[in-house]
């Protein structure tokens, strides 16, 4: 499975590795440019705003001409917006380079593949393992990105990320294996209404949008604050706070994502990260003492890298086979919407407001954010079992219904046909005998 997955995660977290470098310092780099810090907002987080419009037309795109070539052609439109990023010596420039970088939006495409590629009864650990890479990439761009900034330039982080794309591209075609065929067979097609109705993926969606989008609130606030009058900090000293946050959060994701994953509590960790989320946001607006600043931010990184191994996971283990790729791009749809409009407010809630209004504000809304996610379920546990389609009758395969079944699909390209149960229910060979010739 690793040797699947890894190509693909490396691809996804090099991408995400070059926005994130961005992060910690865009919002002075922008201030910079301009005296709105609307606009400021707008450019934290402006790559979202394209990368949510465009999501479903790149799925299309890869359902129609392949995951590979869709993949290339996401790449080198995030690579043209990073050069023209780097080169921006105006905020309308630099706002049109963000957009770019958000256009080539590829992560859905990277999710479906390696759905497409991993069996099913692992596919939440792939999902797990892509979603860790990415919160590692986010933790190391936390520790580099401001010092780099500092030494060499912002625009000098918009070349890396240049880079860092071309790398990507070279993966994308001496590592990444072509997917298997899937025919999913069911009585209906994906609607979004029935995701909708899903308590459990709308709590999911909730989720990913929430923490996407206080991410980019919280990076238009924190360099702006430390390097304001409140605490006067140089640009150059930023990392003394992202580099005890980026360990922290280093070091709390792994025993997250094991009991989320292992001992199936994704509910308990999402809980905890929503309380972590209040309380960074309540310090950070509250507080006069840059230590316990430094607190605010450490809690949010944690809260970030906590639920960040596991938010994909676990859309895919609550949606059907058919419903994945729908599931995954309505929710990184809605992820990058919110991702936008928290840059932007928080750019507009420091225009007209003080960063205590702010920080409560957030702290109400999470705390709303917190009882909606105590509706969330765990999982069920699910066991898988594979027999030859050679050795199946297909009418009796098309006629089989029971409680416990959640879902049956064929994989043409191994000839399997794939049966998804709960195994403390059904007997997998009361199962075989239901459909076998």
């Amino acid at each position: 499975m690793f040797k699947k997955i890894f190509p693909l995660s490396a691809i996804i977290s090099l991408r995400f590795l070059g926005l994130f470098l961005v992060l910690p310092v865009i919002s002075i780099y922008a201030a910079s440019m301009t005296d709105s810090l609307l606009l400021v907002g707008i450019i934290v987080g402006g790559y979202a705003l394209t990368q949510a419009i465009f999501q479903v037309p790149f799925g299309v795109m890869s359902d129609k001409i392949g995951r590979k070539p869709t993949l290339l052609i996401g790449l080198l439109i995030f690579l043209i917006g990073s050069l023209i990023a780097a080169f921006a010596t105006d905020i309308y420039t630099l706002m049109l380079g963000r957009f770019l970088q958000g256009a080539g939006a590829i992560g859905s495409v990277i999710t479906a593949m390696i759905s497409d590629l991993v069996e099913e009864e692992v596919r939440g650990k792939a999902m797990a393992i892509m979603g860790g890479t990415i919160a590692l990439s986010f933790a190391i761009a936390m520790g580099l990105g401001p010092v780099i900034g500092a030494s060499y330039g912002v625009d000098t982080l918009f070349f890396i990320t240049a880079g860092l794309s071309v790398f990507a591209i070279i993966l994308l075609f001496t590592k990444v294996p072509t997917p298997p065929r899937i025919k999913h067979i069911y009585h209906e097609k994906a609607k979004t209404s029935d995701i909708l109705k899903d308590s459990n993926l709308l709590n999911m969606i909730v989720i990913n949008a929430m923490q996407k989008g206080l991410m980019t609130v919280a990076f238009v606030l924190i360099p702006i604050i430390l390097t304001s009058d409140a605490f006067a900090w140089k640009t150059s000293d930023l990392y003394m706070a992202y580099l005890p946050a980026m360990v922290l959060g280093l070091i709390a994701m792994g025993p997250a994502a094991v009991f989320g994953e292992k001992y199936n509590k994704p509910k308990q960790i999402f809980l905890v990260s929503i309380v972590l989320f209040i309380g960074s946001f309540l310090i950070m607006g509250l507080t006069v003492s840059s230590t316990l600043f430094i607190v605010g931010v450490s809690m949010f990184f944690i809260a970030f890298n906590m639920m960040e191994p596991l938010v994909q996971s676990m859309i895919t283990k609550f949606a059907k086979v058919h419903q994945k790729g729908a599931a995954l791009g309505i929710s990184n749809s809605v992820a990058y919407f919110a991702t936008f409009i928290g840059g932007t407010l928080a750019g507009l809630m420091l225009d007209i407001s003080d960063r205590a209004t702010i920080g409560i504000s957030v702290a109400v809304l999470a705390t709303v954010w917190l009882l909606w996610t105590l509706k969330l379920q765990n999982p069920t546990k699910h066991a898988h079992l594979f027999i030859s389609q050679d050795n199946i009758d297909t009418d009796k395969l098309n006629k089989l219904e029971h409680e416990h079944i959640a879902e049956w699909y064929v994989n043409e390209t191994e000839n399997l046909v794939v049966i998804k149960y709960v195994a403390d229910a059904i007997d997998a060979d009361e199962l075989k005998s239901k459909i076998s010739k």
